[in-house]
């Protein structure tokens, strides 16, 4: 039985400090100087532009090996196992690909077992749905988004994981685009019918976006993933090392119904429980890109006691789930009824689909989940 009450994900062994733990307030930190530019790559013509749900058609699942010992440390054989983990269970319902350095090929191929593509692809880390492109369809045709990937306001090594974007494209002949912006796949939840949920802490930051207002980055948004209505919820600065990602918050589950991470009621009122309670406001009063009122469901956390891992940096938010081909993807944490009561709800807003719960506690430990470790491809499903 754990006896703490973990935080959301820190900055793992950051190489720099992050700022003070407020809502809605700015952090400094270091931009990017190559992103200013970068508007240049965009078409002005966004018809035909969109990004689509998560529920949607996948061809594939991309995924990353995690290599760096000097973040993982003692912990990295065994998130390597929970990755593994993952990568046999979505690889029961649709293609996975699993990114490693050239040299880790092998081992990782062992572990995951011949379901899984293997492909040699230096990364540094396993949060693909950060490192990999945002895809959305041109009339049709996918094409990936470079958001410039900088460790999270250069806050972890990410010298191979800032090439994903454009080596991964390559290598699967993916036409790319450079974004005018830096920003992580987990920073947005979209309904796929034009609404975009985001939260300001994640993106409105001079760790990613120096100098730039949110209606500036509402505007790029808007252009760069076709998207029509933007919601910004404050999020959480500085107290995890994306500061604040949507995907660990809010997730849409269809067309104006939200699935809300709510704590405990036995744990401490902390700034992530402040940041739900705003997100519960915000959405209570806005309606999406189709004028529709939002139907909030909760979706409580287990009891911090009752779970299985361990760690201050601790995620145990059930919010970060993973919509795959006829399937839904979530984390076991050990609290039995609490495990039992999630995958019911999320039955009930996937009826169509097998809900398949995955020990992830070391991924947890890290801070971050299921979501945080995959990304999906839309497109004709790969036999």
């Amino acid at each position: 039985m754990s006896t703490f009450l973990p935080s959301r994900r820190s900055a793992l062994r950051a190489i720099a400090g992050i700022g003070a733990v407020v809502l809605g307030a700015s952090a400094c930190g270091p931009g990017d100087s190559n992103v200013a530019s970068a508007a240049a790559d965009q078409d002005t013509d966004t018809k035909g532009r969109r990004m689509g749900a998560e529920w949607e058609s996948h061809a594939r699942t991309f995924m990353s090996w995690p290599a760096l010992e000097s973040v993982w440390e003692d912990d990295l054989r065994y998130v390597r196992e929970d990755i593994a983990r993952v990568a046999r269970a979505i690889a029961e319902y649709e293609y996975v690909v699993m990114m490693a350095r050239p040299d880790q090929v092998k081992a990782a191929q062992k572990a995951c077992g011949r379901d899984v593509e293997v492909i040699p692809l230096p990364v540094d880390d396993l949060w693909a749905r950060d490192t990999v492109p945002v895809f959305v369809e041109d009339d049709g045709k996918v094409t990936g988004i470079d958001f410039n990937f900088n460790g999270w306001g250069n806050k972890q090594e990410h010298t191979n994981d800032g090439r994903v974007g454009r080596t991964l494209l390559a290598e699967y002949d993916i036409p790319r685009k450079k974004a005018p912006l830096v920003a992580e796949g987990g920073s947005f939840e979209t309904d796929g019918e034009g609404t975009l949920l985001i939260t300001e802490s994640s993106i409105v930051n001079d760790n990613r976006n120096r100098g730039k207002s949110r209606d500036q980055i509402e505007a790029e948004l808007k252009q760069t993933l076709g998207i029509k209505k933007v919601i910004w919820l404050a999020g959480v600065r500085g107290q995890d090392i994306t500061d604040a990602h949507v995907d660990s918050l809010v997730r849409f589950t269809e067309p104006g119904v939200v699935l809300l991470d709510r704590a405990h009621p036995d744990t401490p009122a902390d700034s992530w429980s402040r940041a739900a309670d705003q997100a519960k406001a915000v959405l209570s009063k806005a309606t999406d890109a189709k004028g529709r009122p939002f139907e909030i469901v909760d979706l409580p956390q287990p009891d911090l006691y009752e779970i299985t891992g361990e760690g201050d940096d601790f995620v145990s938010t059930y919010a970060n789930f993973y919509v795959a081909n006829d399937s839904v993807f979530m984390p076991r944490f050990g609290d039995r009824k609490a495990d039992k009561r999630a995958k019911s709800i999320l039955q009930e807003h996937f009826p169509k689909r097998d809900v398949v719960q995955v020990e992830i506690d070391t991924i947890a430990s890290g801070g971050g989940g299921i979501h945080c470790s995959t990304h999906d491809e839309p497109g004709k499903p790969v036999d």
